[in-house]
C-alpha cells in the first residue's frame, strides 16, 4: 500500500514541479491543471504558501514521497528495520500529514482555489498516515496506553474507513467553502 500511495504522491509532486518550471519559463502560460477560476494549479503556485521554505513545495513532495516507496519495497524484500527507523519514519509521515492539512486549509479557506495535483498528493498522504499510525500503535513503535493497543490492532483492519472518513470530511469542507463557486463551473 505504501508503494502505491507513495507513487501517486510522487507523480503528483513531479507533475507540479514540471508545471512550476513551465510557469517559470512562461509566466503567461496556461497549465494543464488550470480548469477554471477555482480549480487551478497556477493560481495556487503563485502564492506565498506554495513556497513555504523558500523553494516550491512540490520539491518537498518529490523528496518525501520516495520514502514510502523505498520502505515498502524494503519490507517486501524482507528487511527487518529497527524501531528507531520506524519512529523516524512515523515522525516523517506525521509531518507530511500535518503539512498536507496545512496546505489543504490554505487552499480551501485562504487562497480559495484548488489545485488538482495538490489534491492528488493529499489523497495519497491520508492513507499513508493512517496506515502507518495504526500499524505503529499496534506494533509498539509509538508508545500508546496499553488499554488502547487493541484499538490500534483492530483499527488496522479499518484503515480504509479512517481514510474515507478523512477524505469525506475534506470533500465536505471543499463543497461548503466553494458553495457559491459551483454554479459558475457549469455555465
Amino acid at each position: 500500500m505504501s508503494i502505491i500511495y507513495g507513487l501517486i504522491g510522487w507523480a503528483a509532486a513531479f507533475a507540479l514541479t514540471l508545471e512550476r518550471i513551465h510557469v517559470s519559463a512562461n509566466p503567461n502560460a496556461t497549465l494543464s491543471c488550470d480548469l477554471n477560476v477555482f480549480i487551478s494549479c497556477k493560481s495556487v503556485m503563485l502564492t506565498k504558501q506554495a513556497a513555504l521554505l523558500g523553494f516550491p513545495n512540490p520539491l518537498i513532495g518529490l523528496a518525501a514521497f520516495v520514502a514510502p516507496i523505498f520502505v515498502g519495497f524494503a519490507v517486501l524484500a524482507g528487511a527487518r528495520l529497527k524501531q528507531w527507523f520506524w519512529r523516524i519514519y512515523m515522525v516523517g509521515i506525521s509531518m507530511g500529514f500535518i503539512f498536507v492539512l496545512f496546505l489543504f486549509s490554505q487552499s480551501t479557506y485562504v487562497i480559495h482555489v484548488l489545485c488538482p495535483y495538490c489534491m492528488l498528493a493529499w489523497i495519497a498522504m491520508i492513507p499513508l498516515f493512517w496506515k502507518t499510525l495504526l500499524w505503529a500503535g499496534a506494533e509498539g513503535v509509538i508508545d500508546v496506553p496499553v488499554r488502547l493497543v487493541p484499538t490500534f490492532i483492530k483499527g488496522q483492519d479499518y484503515v480504509w474507513l479512517y481514510t474515507i472518513g478523512t477524505e469525506f470530511l475534506a470533500a465536505l469542507a471543499i463543497v461548503i467553502s466553494f458553495w457559491s463557486s459551483w454554479p459558475s463551473m457549469f455555465r
